[in-house]
């Protein structure tokens, strides 16, 4: 049985307050056993809890904000737009990101894709 959308949306808003604000383990407690997270898409896809663990730790020192813009669910999947800012001293790097994620009956994350390129990264003053 499908997780219900309140579930996945529950996960979605978890994870993007994790990868902003939490820890490489928080970020991961979101993820089943076995998941894949495609980082650009178009880059190698991480298949490994370790590949998943070294990628979302490049992060979690960072000073950031995301914020959900929309999402779509459809059964077990959903795909979503956050805004993530990383915040540098007295510039602010945002970029706005489009997820695709499957989910297992319990919401938790059994792929992750994520559609960006360095175009949409923008530098503004830090707000």
């Amino acid at each position: 049985m499908a997780p219900t959308p309140a579930a996945i949306r529950a996960t979605v808003e978890s994870y993007i307050r994790s990868v902003a604000k939490g820890t490489t383990d928080e970020v991961l407690a979101l993820y089943a056993p076995g998941a894949t997270v495609e980082d650009p898409v178009g880059t190698d896809v991480r298949t490994t809890e370790e590949s998943l663990r070294e990628f979302y730790a490049m992060i979690e020192p960072l000073t950031q904000t995301g914020e959900l813009l929309s999402m779509k669910i459809a059964g077990g999947n959903a795909a979503f737009l956050f805004r993530l800012t990383t915040h540098l001293g007295e510039q602010d790097l945002v970029m706005e990101v489009v997820d695709v994620m499957t989910f297992d009956d319990d919401a938790r994350i059994t792929s992750m894709k994520a559609y960006w390129s360095q175009e949409d990264m923008q530098t503004v003053p830090a707000s």
